[in-house]
C-alpha cells in the first residue's frame, strides 16, 4: 500500500516538473517574441518617420509619389517578413513546449 503512494507522489511530481519545463520554454519564448515585436515597432516608427520626411522633402509631385510608393513597398516587404519570423516563433515555441511530454507518452505508451 505504501509503494502506491510513494508511486503516485512520484508520478505527481514528474508531472508538476514536466508542465514547469513546458511553461518556463512557453515563458521565454513569449518574452522573445515580445521583444522582437518591440524592436520591428521601433524600427518600423523610424522608417515612417524617414519617409514622412522624404516625402515633405520632394520637390516635386513626382519625387514625392515616388518616395510614397517606395516606402509603401519597403514597409510592406518588412511586415510580411516580421509575421513570416514571428510566425516561426510561435511554431518554435509549441514545439519546444511539447518535447517535455514526449518522455511522458512515451512511458504512457509501453
Amino acid at each position: 500500500m505504501m509503494n502506491n503512494f510513494e508511486d503516485i507522489q512520484k508520478l505527481g511530481k514528474d508531472n508538476m516538473d514536466v508542465m514547469m519545463q513546458s511553461f518556463g520554454t512557453m515563458t521565454k519564448g513569449f518574452q522573445a517574441i515580445a521583444s522582437e515585436v518591440a524592436d520591428y515597432q521601433k524600427k518600423s516608427f523610424e522608417e515612417g518617420s524617414a519617409a514622412v520626411e522624404k516625402l515633405v522633402g520632394a520637390k516635386s509631385l513626382d519625387k514625392a509619389f515616388e518616395a510614397q510608393s517606395d516606402y509603401v513597398k519597403t514597409a510592406y516587404e518588412s511586415f510580411v517578413g516580421e509575421v513570416t519570423k514571428i510566425g516561426e516563433m510561435y511554431s518554435e515555441i509549441a514545439k519546444d513546449a511539447y518535447k517535455p511530454y514526449e518522455d511522458v507518452l512515451a512511458k504512457v505508451g509501453k
